[in-house]
């Protein structure tokens, strides 16, 4: 016997089968029914290897088929997409414009405004990565127009894309990207041999700095994922063998998953951001590592009762996939419902990360179980699992800190779940000192980048709202009363009718209720410009816009407002709706799945109010930290949301690992003995899969975008709260309280007779490979 585990622990063999296999009479079929189990296997392992080879290419060029600027995410009925629709007759509406700022230590020259106006020419022939394109075939018209500020110690030039070719790829780069460094390049070299200083700033130039920032969603940010998920597993299995097998398993999920979504995003079925990039990264490593964690503990623990490898796998399997589905399919569900968004970026999101998942589930179950299989009980090397029949039950208490968590659960339940639920209500309080009303694009980048400085630049020496101007398309009979309505708006410093061709300044740069000689007029409207006083999609210009079209409603209801600016407030309100929408309909979905999973209706509700209150607290506790730690000046509208679905969905998954165990448990021990047990068995590989989740998405911080560094530290630090608090104090605290009444209305839980106990042990043991539910 000592020879056959030996064997089986070193060798990944069943050296008893091998032997029984050997007999007379049992040679053929059970040898042919050994080869076609592995057959399946490695035809298994095979498939996804083949998968992987089309998959894996795809991941490196998600990036092509982003789209990252507000507009495009926007409904088709928000009044900037109707105004900038209207706005398009007038050429205006179709544009993306660069604002190319110039200025010198000391004060201009005399000859700087020439020699920028000689570089001006020039740019129609500036080459794109080294091709044979060139800028001019994305102008909406040729640059040449240069505007000197009032105090004489700045030029500013608009250079103007047509907007429907910005989003083109060259060599695997946006257009727009490739302009703005073209143009960095070409003015450093050109202007600043003279003294000269330059930025490539305004609304192509944040985007072209934003696609830069998200480029290293396909290299930096997945390698410091897998890195710190190495280190994780490495410490959890000690083991130099397995953390390969899952990290290779969450890549192949990663294959199956950008092997969906690229075409989607290139045909346009599905909206791709670079921050739902970066998060589909981030929550396809994670939750196939979560799975990949409960599956291999389960098969751990099921290789210390059977000898045979295949036996312990299927025993296993079945036990884990009930709650590794339930689980997916609870963060799928969830995520779907963010198809209700209005924003593009938002609904987005929910395809993109479903398929993620799905890939991720899909390979959790298949690929690591083929792998482990394959492999044997070496995997595990140096720790081996030997069959010694060591059971969870026996740790209550005694050995180890999870089987210490549990006995203290046992033994001070109330005062356990009293002291946390009001420590986690304190926490809560400070929800409504949360600031998310938006940023300007000044703030959206953490490190230092050319279009955040050239915005400094034009916001010292220009009107705050140059070059992102409201935009009006006006009836011509009302032309006057409109500009004189707008330029007396608060957060308005000027209201100018766009000339017909030409000009003398970009837009908004008349005086306050100047008039262009010769406005363009198109089916008897004309088109009207405001320059707001405030940064360009900053909270106040917002709040501008807003007073702006409640003005402008006293003349007509259809005179709509477009813009820059307009288009962030729209996306503002956008988001308000979604939180009113999409959390009631994350927490129906869950409800409904905990209901069908765990066939009751008090546990369900336990656990969707214990994790609404752990999301309260985070929310709670990222407000201090935001504020009076970190210093943020302001939350994107749409990070509570982002954080609801995250935590709340993802959260419920070491609920749902610990309770389903625990039902399981208390068929045999009843509920109040199966939690303690449920926690001491799942605890270690529960807290390790939070662990690792929270570790990948801090890995989002590598990113220097406020709003990923914001969703980095609120999902960390509220699956960590989960994770050893609520599912590890609360939960199974509360548990202990209810005993059976957890699981009403069923009957599940109660204490087992005697002859109940010898009957459901003696139907054990006639089906071994049973998943033990519930009668």
């Amino acid at each position: 016997m000592a020879t056959a585990r030996a064997a089986s622990g070193e060798d990944g063999i069943d050296a008893q089968t091998e032997v029984r296999e050997r007999e007379p009479g049992t040679t053929g079929p059970r040898r042919q029914r050994r080869w076609g189990r592995v057959a399946v296997v490695v035809g298994l392992v095979l498939a996804w290897v083949v998968l992987a080879g089309g998959g894996g290419p795809l991941v490196g060029r998600l990036s092509e088929v982003q789209q990252n600027d507000n507009a495009s995410f926007l409904p088709a009925e928000a009044e900037s997409t109707l105004a900038g629709k209207q706005a398009q007759e007038f050429g205006d509406g179709d544009s993306l414009p660069y604002l190319f700022v110039v200025v010198r230590d000391g004060g201009l020259e005399p000859q700087d405004a020439k020699r920028v106006k000689q570089f001006l020419g020039s740019v129609p022939d500036l080459r794109l990565d080294d091709s044979s394109t060139t800028m001019s075939d994305f102008l909406a018209a040729p640059p040449g127009q240069v505007i000197p500020s009032r105090d004489h110690e700045a030029l500013l030039a608009p250079i103007t894309l047509t907007g429907s070719t910005a989003d083109e790829v060259i060599n695997g780069t946006s257009m727009v990207t490739l302009g703005a460094e073209a143009l960095r390049q070409a003015a450093d070299r050109e202007l600043g041999a003279s003294g000269l200083q330059t930025s490539v700033t305004g609304p192509a130039g944040y985007v072209a700095d934003l696609v830069t920032a998200f480029s290293g969603i396909d290299g930096v940010l997945l390698l410091v994922a897998l890195a710190v998920v190495l280190v994780i597993l490495l410490l959890v299995y000690r083991s130099p063998i397995l953390p390969f097998a899952v990290l290779i398993t969450s890549l192949m999920g990663l294959a199956a998953s950008a092997l969906v979504i690229y075409p989607l995003a290139k045909h346009g079925v599905i909206e791709l951001s670079g921050q739902s990039q970066g998060i589909l990264m981030i929550l396809v490593v994670g939750a196939s590592t979560d799975y990949a964690l409960l599956l291999v503990a389960r098969y751990r623990e099921e290789l210390h009762q059977s000898e045979d490898r295949w036996t312990a796998m299927r025993i296993a399997w079945r036990a884990a996939v009930e709650p590794i589905v339930a689980s997916g399919a609870t963060v799928i569900l969830g995520l779907l419902c963010l198809l209700l968004s209005n924003l593009g970026s938002t609904s987005g999101l929910g395809p993109v990360g479903a398929i993620g998942i799905a890939g991720a589930l899909l390979a959790a179950l298949t690929f690591l179980p083929a792998v482990l299989l394959l492999v044997g009980r070496r995997i595990f090397w140096p720790l081996v699992p030997r069959v010694d029949h060591v059971h969870g039950e026996d740790s209550v208490g005694t050995r180890g800190i999870w089987g210490r968590v549990a006995g203290l659960v046992g033994r001070r339940p109330r005062a356990i779940w009293g002291v946390t639920a009001v420590a986690l209500v304190a926490c809560a309080c400070f929800v409504p000192t949360f600031k998310a009303s938006g940023m300007s694009q000044a703030e959206l980048f953490l490190s230092e980048v050319d279009s955040v400085s050239g915005q400094k630049l034009v916001n010292a020496h220009f009107p705050d709202g140059l070059g992102a101007p409201a935009v009006m398309v006006v009836p011509q009979g009302e032309t006057g009363r409109v500009v004189r309505l707008a330029g007396d708006v608060e957060g308005v410093s000027s209201a100018t009718v766009a000339p017909a061709s030409g000009g003398e300044g970009p837009p908004g740069s008349s005086g306050p209720g100047g008039t262009a000689a010769q406005p363009k007029v198109v089916d008897g409207n004309v088109l009207v410009q405001a320059t707001l006083t405030e940064p360009p999609s900053s909270p106040a210009a917002e709040d501008a816009v807003q007073r702006l079209r409640d003005q402008l409603d006293s003349v007509s209801p259809d005179i709509l407002v477009g813009g820059q600016t307009a288009a962030a407030l729209d996306v503002r309100v956008a988001s308000d709706r979604d939180l009113r929408v999409i959390i009631p309909a994350i927490l129906g979905v869950i409800f409904l799945v905990l209901i069908i999973l765990l066939r009751a209706l008090v546990a369900p509700v336990l656990l969707v109010l214990a994790n609404v209150l752990s999301f309260a607290a985070t929310l709670g506790v990222s407000a201090l930290v935001f504020n009076h730690v970190l210093g943020f000046p302001d939350a994107d509208p749409a990070i509570p949301l982002y954080a609801f679905v995250f935590l709340v969905a993802l959260g419920i998954d070491y609920s749902i690992f610990l309770m389903t165990r625990v039902r399981e448990e208390s068929v045999r021990r009843g509920t109040r003995r199966g939690v303690l047990v449920g926690l001491a068995v799942t605890g270690g590989v529960i807290t390790s899969a939070g662990v690792v989740l929270a570790a990948t998405f801090s890995a989002l911080a590598v990113l220097p975008l406020l709003f990923l560094a914001q969703i980095a530290f609120i999902v960390a630090f509220g699956v960590l709260l989960d994770t050893l608090v609520v599912r590890s104090l609360l939960v199974p605290a509360v548990v202990r309280e209810l005993g059976r009444h957890t699981w009403w209305p069923s009957s599940l839980g109660r204490p087992l007779g005697r002859h109940e106990r010898s009957a459901v042990v003696e139907r054990q043991a006639r089906q071994p490979d049973s998943s033990q539910e519930a009668p």
